[in-house]
């Protein structure tokens, strides 16, 4: 007899896991299948899971397919699992390839081809239904969103825009979307929300033009360059009755959350100086460091230091100075943003040509906080008193590259749930956007 076995969430069924089970039966007499707990899921990376255990055990029974169902509850579990049961064949779904390469000491892998297009009329019946997301911009963060995404439960990346067609038919190819377009409402009609990762100056167009379609939009920093803007884009979104979420993955991973309750405890006193750095030596030929008007360094990474200022200080500032170091081109390659408050002050400092400690610094009238570099993948963090013995060590596991929390709280919000859009509000949203404004105001004014 040969023996099969294979694992999964196997959450919101439908049927591209049905097809997989099919297929994992197929290749030999038994099979066996691993479902994992929820609390499994969280510690591999796997966010926002929403069927119980025993739905998800029931729906793979159903299939008539399972010659055991097991659940899988710890790391390591798939290697003693392979040997109890005297497994000869571990199959798992291609978007996996190349990840259980290990277990060819154990027996055969074999990673089977994954089903295109899994949005059915029966998964869209679904009380929480798949949501189907497509990425406007082929770029560097997009490359990266996409393997993010798959550790979200209930949403799968359907599609992609880019109006250089070439790009997004590779882009297509390479992470295997069933859609690529440059037509902007034929790739609309394809999807359910959107993520937008293309330039800068294309933001706001992008989220416009989705909304006013009714659909969700999910938009890489800074969504705005201009205040009106960003309020007329949530003015949009509340109208047609869709999430809009600014992508700063800072604010949703747990660690930086963590750490913005611990400051406003109290356990501080009263915060008042907040000082935030973020640079980064970027090449001469890329975007950030070539494009005179939307580049530099507090347009790429001010969204970041402004952040935790806003969070922690509020928006509304009295003052607000910007100091730069400019390139010939225009662009500034080291700026810091000086604001003063009623009861406090803050300084952010942002570049791409001049590198300084990248760390986080929150100043109380009891004690400080302080996140040393990269606090914006906030893994761990000090709570420091008067006394230098007293210190409190907090750490808090960051998963991937981060932007999984943000998908993860874009779609808990699009299937109705409350409770997470404090981690980045609208107003915090739109207070970005008008020092992003006030910034290029006074840019172009010293360039001219």
């Amino acid at each position: 007899m040969k023996k099969v076995i294979t694992y999964g969430s196997f959450d919101l069924f439908h049927e591209g896991h049905y097809n997989i089970l099919k297929r994992a039966k197929e290749l030999g007499d038994y099979l066996i299948v691993g479902v994992t707990t929820e609390q499994y899921d969280e510690t591999r990376g796997k966010l926002n899971i929403i069927d119980s255990l025993d739905e998800r055990i029931e729906n793979v029974k159903r299939t008539g397919f399972a010659d055991k169902v097991i659940v899988e509850d710890h790391v390591g579990q798939k290697v003693e699992d392979i040997q109890k049961y005297n497994i000869d064949i571990f199959a798992i779904g291609s978007d996996w390839a190349g990840s259980f390469e290990h277990l060819k000491d154990y027996c055969q892998v074999v990673y089977l081809e994954r089903t295109r297009n899994i949005s059915s009329t029966m998964l869209r019946n679904k009380q929480h239904p798949i949501i189907r997301i497509g990425v406007i911009g082929t770029g560097r963060i997009a490359e990266r969103f996409v393997p993010e995404a798959k550790y979200v439960s209930g949403v799968i990346v359907q599609s992609v825009y880019n109006p250089h067609i070439d790009s997004a038919k590779k882009f297509a190819e390479r992470f295997e979307l069933d859609l690529y377009s440059d037509d902007i409402e034929t790739f609309l009609k394809s999807v359910d929300a959107v993520y937008i990762a293309s330039p800068h100056e294309t933001h706001f167009e992008y989220a416009k033009t989705a909304l006013e379609r009714h659909k969700h939009v999910l938009c890489e920093k800074p969504m705005a360059f201009y205040r009106a803007q960003a309020q007329e884009l949530f003015r949009i979104a509340r109208r047609n009755n869709r999430v809009l979420l600014e992508a700063i993955k800072t604010a949703y991973c747990p660690g930086f959350v963590q750490l913005i309750g611990i400051a406003r405890s109290g356990v501080i006193g009263q915060i008042r100086d907040v000082e935030a750095c973020f640079t980064r030596l970027t090449p001469g030929n890329l975007r950030e460091t070539t494009d005179a008007e939307y580049g530099g360094g507090f347009t790429e990474f001010g969204s970041h230091t402004l952040l935790p200022i806003l969070k922690l200080m509020g928006t509304d500032y009295e003052e607000v100075r910007f100091d730069s170091i400019m390139a010939e081109n225009g662009i500034d390659l080291y700026t810091k943003a000086s604001f003063k408050f009623k009861n406090g002050f803050a300084l952010s400092k942002s570049g791409v040509g001049v590198k300084s400690e990248g760390q986080l610094l929150i100043a109380g009238t009891r004690g400080y906080i302080l996140a040393e570099s990269p606090w914006w993948l906030t893994q761990s963090f000090e709570v420091r008193y008067e006394d230098p013995n007293k210190k409190e060590k907090y750490f808090v596991k960051f998963l991937g590259q981060g932007l999984r929390y943000e998908i993860s709280d874009f779609a808990y919000m699009i299937n109705g749930h409350e409770g997470r859009s404090y981690k980045f509000t609208e107003e915090e949203s739109v207070a970005m956007a008008g020092v992003m404004e006030e910034f290029l105001r006074r840019r172009r004014l010293q360039n001219e």
